[in-house]
């Protein structure tokens, strides 16, 4: 049978009841998001609380549980897993099957947590999830022995994909097997009492990870624990007085600075060469991003959610004058709202004079907000009374830095200071970036804190068969299909840049052993000098290979998003997009489709204009303004008056040679892209 959350709440039987039934043994097998999420303590927890026989084990498809005992007490035992599951589960299915009970169950005399199973992996992988209230009121207690620990953890929270090499989901398939327990932390783990019962990554000061400072050269400056209130105030003393520091988190490397600092924001972009795109920022709560942005409440549940993306928020712009007063935190996430030990140091008085650098986000009125999500991020930002610039530690274009050589050889030119700790990162997970639309979310990169956890797709996608699909070329994610699931990969970059295809096939790699997903199909985009698609192609040598064109995706992965199911009617779909190549081998943009998952028809599509340089178009806006411009004929009804700006500024551009390509093609594709009309209307640019 397949469980549902809607099974309604059995009664438990009396003990005299208990008693009079015979005794059976079931095997249970439970699918979804159920390691690494403190499932199988959970499951030994509600066993002896119903006083049942048997044992629970991690194996490729999930978890398998065996129990004997009374048929009542069985039956409410599997309620309750559904109803107790711990905060990171995600159940999505429970199978039972009856068993004999002479099979040998019935030689148990108690409950117990067997090893983990090698078998094909069929499980989930949990996302990497944000330090848990818990865990931050024990940093933050200098009575508790994880006080001021960068590492601390639980079943409820910390490193997951980040750190895991195979499936099942155990410390020796973890860079976490670097570290042996020391005899406290096995205590906790083998503890069906703790919260770190069998919680892989559980670490202490003594066992555990270390964090380091060194200076650009590579002399270290502090070589132990982070363990003393000077050494933390360190870090957060050179990001007032405005350097730049490399900070190794949980799926990457950042580069940091102070955010109010305008020479600091600006030196930031010019060694980073990343002139205009906004950075992200992080504060140390929910008050201080309210001084700056204006909040409503589903913006500030995103943001203290466990996954913490960067959340775009509108930017305040009548800030309080109460400039000296100390403030309240509202966060359930804030060290300031949690029952810390007598000696917690009081939060400082936040200044809202300190503005946020006009370089952050040259030209928008949206600021990019994060709240701190791990044990790193608040020790350092516990005293820090403004927002941070943390933005991807990598150079214009490649994949964010994982490895310490790495960063130290990438970024030495970048940043002052670097702020390392030696757990190995094993697979890159970027911030995951998102906005509330009409109280909903809508994620605009999915990374870190979601992915890799599946999105269930539509009836009857169960039937279809196991799929690869490889992604587009910019903003590339890859796609893992089946029973009925999408596991798409966390945001890769643009694959046109070398270290990112070469991240970007170590990744594909990784996913396809992890989860031994075995294509009987490989889905590429049209587009045929896409990285992505050349590749689908030579993977695709014994496999089906089917060719999509992009636009069509788009509009399916809008359908499929909506839970239309697979065989809907064709619906109308438009999507205005940048570049995606079409069937007419034009490049196609701006498109109205009539479309189902198998078939599309176009029925319209916005005039298709020339690119001027092609790719160069692209980058030098102003291309596209002057082709739309004589496109239109605009430009012989207005040229005459060159006081005006856009006039004067375009006729410095080689308007001959301009004029050439337009009336000859060449190198000037036609596409119909609405990214294009935007470039056009936009200011244009050098």
């Amino acid at each position: 049978m397949t469980a549902s959350n809607a099974l309604p709440n059995p009664i438990a039987p009396s003990a005299s009841e208990q008693n009079q039934e015979a005794e059976i043994a079931v095997a249970l097998r439970v699918q979804g998001t159920v390691q690494g999420v403190g499932f199988r303590p959970t499951v030994y927890r509600l066993a002896k609380e119903g006083g049942l026989r048997g044992s629970v084990c991690n194996d490729g498809e999930g978890v398998l549980i065996q129990v004997a005992g009374n048929p009542g007490a069985i039956e409410l035992f599997t309620h309750r897993l559904q109803t107790e599951a711990p905060p990171l589960a995600k159940i999505e299915s429970i199978t039972q099957q009856v068993l004999e009970i002479d099979s040998g169950i019935d030689n148990f005399t108690d409950f117990s947590i067997a090893p983990s199973q090698d078998t094909p992996a069929r499980t989930e992988i949990a996302p990497d999830a944000a330090i848990c209230p818990q865990c931050l009121a024990d940093i933050f207690d200098p009575d508790r022995r994880f006080y001021r620990y960068p590492f601390t953890n639980c079943t409820h929270c910390g490193p997951r994909l980040s750190i895991i090499k195979a499936i099942p989901y155990d410390r020796a398939h973890t860079s976490m097997a670097a570290f042996p327990m020391c005899p406290t932390c096995r205590r906790d783990y083998e503890d069906v009492g703790d919260r770190r019962f069998h919680a892989q990554p559980v670490a202490c000061h003594k066992c555990g990870p270390k964090a380091w400072l060194e200076r650009a050269d590579g002399r270290a400056i502090v070589a132990d624990l982070f363990s003393m209130l000077d050494e933390v105030d360190a870090v957060c003393t050179l990001l007032q007085r405005g350097e730049i520091v490399a900070i190794k988190g949980i799926g990457g490397i950042h580069l940091a600075c102070d955010a109010t600092n305008e020479t600091a924001v600006q030196t930031l972009r010019q060694r980073k060469h990343r002139y205009s795109k906004p950075f992200a920022l992080m504060a140390r709560d929910i008050a201080i991003i309210e001084q700056y942005c204006t909040l409503n409440d589903a913006e500030r549940k995103l943001l203290q959610s466990p996954a913490t993306p960067i959340v775009l928020l509108k930017i305040n712009q009548h800030q309080s004058p109460n400039h000296n007063e100390n403030l309240t935190v509202n966060s359930e996430r804030s060290p300031s709202t949690i029952g810390a030990g007598t000696g917690a140091l009081p939060l400082p008085k936040v200044n809202c004079q300190l503005s946020i650098s006009p370089s952050v986000a040259p030209d928008l009125n949206v600021l990019g907000f994060m709240l701190p999500y791990t044990p790193l991020h608040h020790l350092i930002l516990r005293r820090m009374n403004r927002p941070i610039v943390l933005t991807s530690g990598n150079l214009s274009d490649e994949p964010q830095c994982i490895d310490n050589d790495e960063a130290r050889q990438k970024l030495g030119e970048i940043a002052n200071y670097f702020l390392l700790h030696d757990r190995d990162i094993v697979n890159r997970v970027d911030d995951s970036v998102a906005r509330i639309v009409d109280g909903k979310v809508q994620i605009l990169r999915r990374a870190r804190g979601f992915a890799p956890a599946p999105i269930r797709l539509p009836a009857g996608f169960d039937r279809t068969p196991a799929i690869l699909a490889m992604g587009g070329e910019l903003k590339n994610t890859f796609c893992l299909l089946r029973d009925g699931q999408a596991i798409l990969s966390q945001h890769l970059g643009d694959l046109e840049n070398a270290a990112a295809f070469a991240a970007y096939q170590e990744t594909l790699n990784l996913y396809l052993n992890l989860f031994e997903h075995q294509p009987a199909k490989i889905a590429v985009d049209l587009h045929p000098e896409y990285l992505s698609t050349k590749l689908g192609k030579e993977l695709a040598i014994d496999l089906a290979l089917e060719s999509i064109q992009h636009h069509h995706a788009h509009v399916a992965a809008c359908m499929a998003e909506n839970q239309l199911p697979i065989d809907t009617a064709p619906v109308l779909g438009i999507a205005l997009d940048g570049l995606g190549y079409g069937t007419d081998g034009t490049l196609w943009g701006g498109e109205f489709l009539l479309a189902d998952y198998r078939q599309f028809e176009r029925l319209g599509n916005l005039k298709p204009v020339a690119m001027l340089g092609g790719e160069q178009a692209i980058y030098q806006p102003w291309r596209n303004t002057y082709a739309h411009l004589k496109t239109a004929g605009a430009w012989s009804d207005w040229q005459p008056d060159e006081t005006l700006e856009l006039f004067a500024f375009l006729a410095q551009k080689p308007r001959s040679l301009l004029d050439k390509m337009l009336k000859t093609g060449m190198n000037s594709p036609l596409a119909s892209s609405c990214g294009r009309l935007f470039d056009a209307v936009a200011r244009p640019s050098i």
